[in-house]
């Protein structure tokens, strides 16, 4: 699980191990952040690295720190510090560069991971979202804390990195728990555990409460989120405010009334699959994008979507990544489309090199009852009609009920829905 170096004394039982779960009764929000993002990304490539001091900063005289690895925050380096600063407290640190444009990539990659599972994701910068899992609950057959440990298992299988994630009921409680998680651990609040959890901790883990709120409640004998809960509404008007003091003794009694908020519709849907081992296989890759088409296409039919351009995503085996689409004539959320599509653009893109990564995404999504372009090579409505028959199948059966038989392997996967 990582370092507890966050995780404050006795709050052990919140933290998800392989011998201990916590109950994650009524928890149906999760934030999830990045562990030291930027120095992470970067240290994919230079593994050499990664027990070092490891610091991301532009080199100009007014630089500051970008992102630092943990063992660069033992010395006291943090982001958004002087460069100076930074090389006098961590004199060995190994400074980088900042390489433009990456961490976009694999934010976008990761923030598509969390779309897959629902699409209620609240992103708040490239490196954190807040997710609202709970009515994708019974469709996935997992706990909010399964969830969450499938986030951290993709993030780091299909970009590399790690993440912290925190599970609660509330959006601030479940912030307030990723950075106890950290790094790469899963923190657990539920619904009958708030108080408990929240109580002991400093006035200043309040969302809202900065330096000059605190100074204002010490004043008045408060140093707890237990005393701001005990103290009389008045009180606290008189210190900091009518907004300001409802605000924080609503938080100190677990109530944050906000949702996660989506940006935007939906402009594109896909999946992605890390192999075990690289590959170079044309079939087992063609394979692969027919499974990814697969859940593409009933990820599609399920929100009453169809997409006109195909995409696929190859990561090599020394992490690079490339894309190409192709523009279909009529929209489609038809797998077997999505597919063939997906075939003839790995066979463009890639010849005999190992592969890591393969993703398929479908784009340009529109509603399923607009007009079609009727064409004379489009397939015969059966396909879909198969599709959307298995689609019923499954729902009632489970992942594996209905399946194209060229995806029935000899070793099954479990955590794919092989049976």
């Amino acid at each position: 699980m990582g370092r507890n170096a966050a995780l404050p004394a006795g709050y052990e039982r919140f933290r998800v191990s392989a011998g201990h779960t916590p109950d994650d009764t009524g928890c149906g929000l999760l934030h999830v952040d990045m562990d030291a993002f930027f120095a992470a990304v970067e240290l994919r490539t230079r593994p050499e690295l990664v027990d070092k001091p490891v610091i991301v900063a532009g080199a100009g005289p007014r630089s500051v720190v970008t992102s630092a690895n943990y063992p660069a925050r033992e010395y006291g380096v943090r982001a958004a510090m002087p460069v100076a600063v930074a090389r006098r407290l961590c004199p060995h640190g190994v400074f980088l560069p900042p390489t433009h444009g990456l961490y976009g990539e694999v934010s976008k990659g990761v923030m598509a991971i969390f779309r897959e599972l629902t699409p209620l994701v609240e992103p708040l910068s490239l490196d954190e979202a807040f997710l609202d899992v709970s009515g994708a609950l019974r469709r996935l057959g997992e706990t909010p804390a399964g969830i969450a440990e499938l986030i951290r298992r993709r993030v780091r299988a299909e970009h590399g990195i790690t993440c912290s994630v925190g599970v609660a009921p509330v959006k601030f409680v479940a912030k307030l728990a990723s950075g106890m998680a950290k790094p790469d651990g899963v923190v657990v609040v539920p619904a009958g555990r708030i108080l408990e959890f929240l109580h002991p901790l400093p006035i200043s883990a309040l969302w809202g409460v900065g330096k000059k709120t605190e100074e204002s409640l010490r004043r008045l004998g408060l140093s707890t989120i237990a005393d701001i809960a005990a103290a009389p509404l008045p009180r606290l008007r008189k210190a900091v405010g009518n907004a300001a003091a409802e605000h924080l003794h609503a938080l100190a009694h677990g109530r944050d009334e906000r949702g996660v908020v989506v940006d935007s519709p939906e402009k594109s849907l896909g999946a992605e699959h890390t192999f075990d081992t690289d590959q170079r296989d044309p079939r087992v890759l063609e394979r692969e994008l027919l499974r990814l088409s697969e859940r593409v296409a009933e990820s599609l039919r399920r929100r009453g979507l169809r997409g006109r351009t195909v995409s696929i995503k190859v990561r090599f085996a020394d992490f690079r990544t490339i894309t190409r689409a192709r523009t279909l004539p009529a929209a489609t959320d038809v797998a077997r489309v999505i597919h063939s599509t997906a075939v003839a653009l790995l066979a463009e893109a890639v010849a005999g090199a190992d592969v890591r990564l393969l993703g398929v995404r479908v784009e340009g999504l529109t509603g399923e009852a607009e007009p079609e372009q009727l064409t004379f090579d489009q397939p015969a409505p059966r396909w879909r009609d198969a599709e959307v028959a298995a689609d019923v199948a499954r729902s009632k059966f489970g992942a594996a009920a209905v399946r194209p038989a060229s995806l029935i392997v000899s070793n099954p996967d479990p955590a794919r829905g092989e049976p």
